[in-house]
């Protein structure tokens, strides 16, 4: 696998022991803190053009989750693949670094969830957010549950399609970028970490881990995260968004204004979920300018 992305991956991974299990993560740079949390099926990877744009002023530190990337991918019987485990893994990185001043947080993807879970933890330790293509409330009314998710969710032929085709690292790697479409080998990159059934196990449960309805396993913490989400109204705030997302579409992006109605909006009506990989030359400048002209601040 490291063959396969080096040319792109010019880091030296470090590793938590998370209960015998290794928590793959870059730490790169001094500074500032910025915390830049992956979804699914991407990892670590996704971020690495905004890591180079920034390691020379801030501390850049990018776990990949249990099951993804350079991490160790168990079994159910080592490992509960749910939100609030994943949360817990992102609470122990940060409590193990010695990270001085406010962090600023950057989430795609399920990394919303995970990111803005840890906020609502230690909303103190917050001090500015950047959004991409990502939510940290509940499926807003307007937005139907995609046929796609839902088959891999709630079927067998899903479990067959994820875990034995890897239907859901190559679809998203095909249908991710829209305007700059990923090159064969930057998509080879991208699933590299996702080469067999056993490796594929993080991609199917976090696609069965998506909590729909009061009950669902993850309703409760996802309820929890959304209602506070009013404490960071006032932190500086970015978000770039790829409004050909076929999930984390402009119902999202309209949810996100909802809330937080001061921040700063870059939306591109032509580009697609890995809004990182698919807009980088407009979007990775943009964050560091962000970054530069902000301070971080208190949560309300």
């Amino acid at each position: 696998m490291r063959d396969a992305v080096k040319k792109y991956y010019p880091f030296t991974g470090r590793t938590l022991n998370l209960d015998g299990l290794a928590y793959h993560y870059l730490d790169e740079g001094t500074g500032a803190p910025v915390v830049m949390v992956h979804g699914n099926p991407s990892w670590s990877f996704y971020y690495r053009n905004l890591v180079l744009a920034l390691r020379d002023n801030y501390r850049c530190i990018v776990p990949d989750h249990i099951g993804c990337g350079f991490s160790d991918k168990p079994g159910d019987d080592r490992y509960d693949y749910t939100l609030s485990r994943r949360i817990d893994d992102l609470e122990r990185l940060i409590d193990s670094l010695d990270l001085q001043g406010k962090i600023t947080l950057v989430v795609h993807d399920w990394g919303g969830m995970i990111g803005m879970g840890y906020a609502s933890r230690h909303p103190e330790r917050i001090g500015r957010i950047v959004v991409l293509n990502t939510a940290a409330f509940h499926l807003p009314k307007e937005k139907t549950f995609p046929l796609g998710l839902k088959i891999c969710r709630d079927t067998m032929l899903g479990t067959l399609l994820v875990r034995g085709f890897n239907a859901f690292s190559v679809g998203a790697s095909i249908v991710g970028c829209k305007k700059n479409p990923m090159s064969q080998e930057l998509m080879q990159a991208y699933r590299a970490p996702y080469d067999s059934w056993q490796n594929r196990i993080a991609t199917l449960r976090f696609v069965q881990d998506i909590p729909l309805a009061p009950g669902d396993r993850g309703y409760d913490v996802v309820s929890e995260i959304a209602d506070g989400l009013d404490r960071f109204r006032d932190l500086p705030m970015a978000i770039f968004w790829g409004e050909l997302d076929f999930v984390f579409d402009t119902t999202f992006l309209a949810e996100w204004l909802r809330r937080f109605p001061k921040a700063q909006v870059k939306s591109y009506p032509d580009a697609g979920h890995y809004i990182l990989e698919d807009m980088k030359d407009e979007v990775v400048p943009m964050i560091v300018q962000f970054l530069h002209q902000t301070e971080p601040q208190e949560t309300a």
